[in-house]
């Protein structure tokens, strides 16, 4: 008996593209190879490097610490609403006021934020249902 069998010639999907953005190298390298396996993952230590990266390349989502030198996390995001609507947007911080945190949801329209330490399965979560939120948003065309 003779077997044919089908060859795909369709190439594989392309890794969707998220931004990490925080000056501890350590912790980038953590999250990096947390999501690896299932995004393209660029990182940048500064916000100054991120916005670099944004012009060079479109992402689906960011997720940026809060507190760094030469900028913080919080006005980038602000920013990142403003340029690139679609993209989603997730904080990352150490402690965070209520009050402070909801205006900080509010004026970034942060799709979620993270408080330190990060567990890495809710890092994986987080940013795979934030590039569903970026693909719906597109889709809406809001």
């Amino acid at each position: 008996m003779h077997v044919r069998m089908k060859v795909d010639a369709h190439k594989p999907e392309p890794l969707q593209s998220v931004l990490l953005v925080d000056d501890e190298r350590s912790l980038l390298e953590i999250y990096m190879q947390a999501l690896a396996p299932q995004f393209d993952v660029v990182t940048a230590t500064s916000t100054r490097e991120a916005e670099f990266a944004l012009r060079k390349k479109s992402f689906k989502a960011v997720v940026a610490d809060h507190l760094m030198p030469g900028g913080n996390g919080m006005s980038f995001l602000v920013r990142c609403r403003e340029e690139y609507p679609h993209m989603q947007r997730v904080l990352v911080t150490g402690y965070m006021k209520p009050e402070m945190l909801l205006r900080s949801v509010n004026e970034a329209a942060l799709y979620r934020y993270l408080l330190k330490p990060v567990q890495m399965t809710d890092l994986i979560k987080i940013v795979q249902d934030a590039v569903r939120a970026h693909d719906l948003a597109v889709k809406a065309g809001s």
